[in-house]
């Protein structure tokens, strides 16, 4: 155990493990991206939008606020105006709202994806361990927020200084200006450095976006040993096998009762063994063996035939001698090509016969199988 604890993780995730990771909502995600794309849309919207806002806000307070005296002195009229204010400023902001809860839906899914995972939501006591948290505090990781921080406000206060030198001369007219469009131009300039500000972010985000990539795949790597164990677990478990044959026996039998009613026989026991044999004329091969069962199954076999209209021929040695001696989708062995022969002679003399209405013959009695064939029930 020492030595797996000393070894270094320096293989990639396993499937099963970025799996695990996920159920467990271990993905990749930067707040400073979330933050990024949050305030650049905002921004937008506000360069867009706030000179419209800003004017309707204005012409709401002036027709709201501007009363005669019967509705000052009523007593209902300040619930009306006050539900009428609430209202239009809802609608006013309701754009803008809108297109901010997209956008904080949207911005986490840039990286990592859609994960919803309960074991992410569950509480976690050992947060609450202070020593754990100022273990965190001055860990790598701690070290590394510190860092986006001071980054964060070192360039946020140098474009604000930029900023406030180019902006100085309109902020300080802006008191010279009509009302109206003072409140329209200083929405433009605030809407601006609000733009600039937030697009200065994107420094850094484009910083912790591939930081945050590359912590997360250091975390879900492992250990030649780790890889080991979980190739046991997997492989090792009884019912993990159990499935697999049980999954794949169903496919193969799935597949092979879809031959059934393309195949030109059925050689029967007749009861217990069922063989499907298919034979093209048109090329140089044997017969081959397309599906094949006993009871059960040999009885769903010859159901489909049944309903394909497949012709079944009793021959109970040689039945059990194609099941043994054959494969699925194998051609039969040489020796038996002079009693399938007979078989399928048969059918064609059938076919015949039904396509002219004229009396079936006899199937064959006697169909000789080399003793060394023979599988004696």
């Amino acid at each position: 155990m020492a030595e797996d604890s000393d070894q270094e993780k320096t293989e990639e995730p396993t499937s099963k493990r970025l799996e695990d990771a996920q159920k467990k909502g271990q993905i990749a995600r930067s707040r400073e991206l979330n933050t990024f794309v949050m305030l650049i849309t905002s921004a937008i919207l506000l360069l867009m939008l706030g000179e419209q806002m800003g004017n309707r806000l204005l012409a709401i307070m002036r027709t709201q606020f501007q009363l005669n005296r019967e509705i000052i002195f009523d007593p209902l009229s300040p619930v009306i105006y006050l539900k009428q204010n609430m209202i239009e400023g809802v609608m006013l902001i309701a754009p803008f709202i809108a297109v901010m809860v997209v956008a904080a839906i949207v911005a986490p899914l840039a990286l990592g994806g859609w994960v919803f995972s309960w074991d992410a939501l569950a509480p976690k006591l050992e947060k609450l361990d202070p020593v754990k948290g100022l273990s965190r505090m001055f860990a790598l990781r701690g070290l590394i927020e510190l860092v986006k921080a001071l980054l964060k406000f070192l360039l946020i206060f140098m474009v604000a200084v930029i900023l406030s030198r180019h902006f100085l001369k309109e902020l300080a007219g802006l008191g010279a200006e009509p009302l109206e469009q003072a409140i329209s131009h200083a929405l433009n300039i605030i809407s601006i450095c609000f733009l600039v500000l937030s697009a200065s972010l994107i420094v850094v985000a484009l910083i912790d976006v591939p930081y945050q990539l590359w912590d997360h795949s250091k975390k879900l790597k492992m250990t030649l040993q780790e890889i080991k164990d979980e190739s046991k677990e997997s492989q090792g478990r009884p019912e993990v096998k159990s499935r697999q044959r049980r999954i794949q026996m169903d496919m193969a039998q799935n597949r092979m009762m879809t031959q059934v009613p393309k195949a030109d026989v059925i050689v029967t026991n007749p009861s217990h063994y069922a063989v499907a044999l298919k034979y093209d004329q048109n090329s140089n091969g044997a017969p081959k063996l397309v599906a094949k069962g006993v009871d059960l199954i040999a009885a769903q076999i010859r159901l489909l035939a049944n309903g394909a209209n497949v012709p079944l021929v009793a021959s109970p040695p040689l039945a059990r001698a194609l099941y043994y001696s054959t494969g699925l989708d194998k051609e039969i062995p040489k020796e038996l090509y002079l009693a399938v022969a007979q078989v399928l002679a048969y059918i064609y003399q059938l076919k015949i016969a039904r396509e002219n209405n004229w009396d079936e013959p006899l199937p064959p009695g006697n169909i000789k199988v080399p003793e060394h064939f023979r599988q004696d029930p």
